[in-house]
């Protein structure tokens, strides 16, 4: 069974390394990794797959640094190309990126099955393109893996169990990972300190692509920080290149960008993580931290209806207030919302499961 693999995020590369270590078990299975571009940076991409051991990218299509319509484009036709050179018999895609979207439609055109892996996520807001990749990547894909039960609901409530998608509650692949490789995480060279501060990651162009809503950020965190509050911020260097820009000054630490066992140890030993990311949210779970997270609406509901994590609206005149209101909140972990760890494997199986018999 072969089962070509679509990469080109920070989250895919994690989600991808617990599946790849159960393919790479099964004797009559082999993966093709195709890597799209999107993130290009070391410390963004290549890092990930050197500390994490994924195996090399057969194909590296070096797609990125362009609009949302030209990626996706060029990212259709590259991975066409691959597809019909290595005639797999799945192609496997994570998440919700412009990657996503362009192996899922390129695969559905060929006649090739599609796994959507983290299928059924809805945040209920069409103005992010996220959201549009992953309705449109579970409307084509043949099975659906899904992290939560809420997300199962999601595609029964859209319809699906009468569309002949196959829905698998797989669990969280990312809590796998999570498991898999908090034996080996690192303390960052450029972080001095041990623990007891608040991390802090923002990235997403909903906030960096608005001057307004990202000074609201940086000037929120800012006052948090001559209150005496610890925050370390991991640099993404597209928000920086941003901030260099406008001459913005930072008053709290910032550091290189980390890769994935860094970005471990910094979760684990901070007291609390304010973030706009998607996957960040569900790792403080993970690893019993309060997520506040400074965006409209998100993907992963459960989170906030289990008071894990806190939606923050950033264009609130009062953002410095409602983060000081927030910055001492706990979680309770404890009810196991993505699985046990065990996700890969349950992915593994149904893909040989409905490759015997034609699925």
């Amino acid at each position: 069974m072969r089962i070509l693999t679509i990469l080109g995020a920070r989250p895919q590369f994690i989600k991808a390394s617990s599946l790849s270590r159960e393919i790479a078990k099964c004797e009559f299975c082999e993966e093709i990794i195709v890597h799209t571009g999107q993130h290009f940076d070391d410390n963004m991409s290549k890092i990930f797959f050197e500390e994490m051991n994924i195996p090399k990218p057969k194909y590296n299509l070096e797609i990125n640094s362009l609009s949302h319509g030209a990626m996706t484009g060029r990212m259709l036709e590259e991975i066409e190309k691959v597809i019909l050179i290595e005639k797999p018999d799945w192609v496997v895609v994570y998440g919700d990126t412009n990657s996503t979207i362009a192996g899922a439609l390129a695969a559905k055109k060929l006649h090739v099955k599609v796994a959507h892996v983290e299928a059924g996520l809805r945040s209920f807001d069409m103005r992010m393109p996220e959201e549009i990749n992953r309705i449109l990547t579970d409307q084509i894909s043949d099975v659906l893996f899904c992290p939560t039960q809420i997300a199962v609901q999601n595609l029964t409530n859209e319809g699906f169990l009468g569309k002949g998608n196959k829905i698998v509650m797989s669990g969280d692949i990312m809590l796998d990972s999570a498991l898999y490789y908090k034996k080996s995480m690192k303390r960052p060279k450029s972080l001095s300190q041990e623990g007891g501060f608040k991390l802090v990651t923002i990235h997403r162009e909903e906030n960096t692509n608005s001057p307004k809503r990202l000074w609201s950020i940086i000037n929120a965190l800012n006052m948090l920080s001559k209150e005496g509050h610890n925050l370390v911020w991991p640099i993404h260097p597209r928000t920086k290149k941003i901030i260099d820009n406008y001459d913005w000054k930072i008053h709290f630490r910032c550091i290189d960008p980390v890769g994935y066992l860094e970005m471990l140890y910094l979760i684990n030993r901070c007291s609390l993580v304010i973030t706009d990311s998607g996957g960040l949210q569900k790792e403080a779970y993970f690893f019993g931290k309060h997520c506040l997270t400074l965006r409209d609406s998100t993907e992963w509901v459960e989170l906030v209806e289990n008071k894990a994590n806190t939606l923050i609206k950033v264009e609130d005149e009062t953002l410095t207030d409602v983060l000081r209101c927030n910055i001492d909140n706990k979680v309770d972990n404890s009810s196991h919302l993505y699985g046990d760890g065990n996700a890969a494997l349950i992915i593994l199986n149904q893909l040989k499961e409905s490759f015997s018999v034609g699925v």
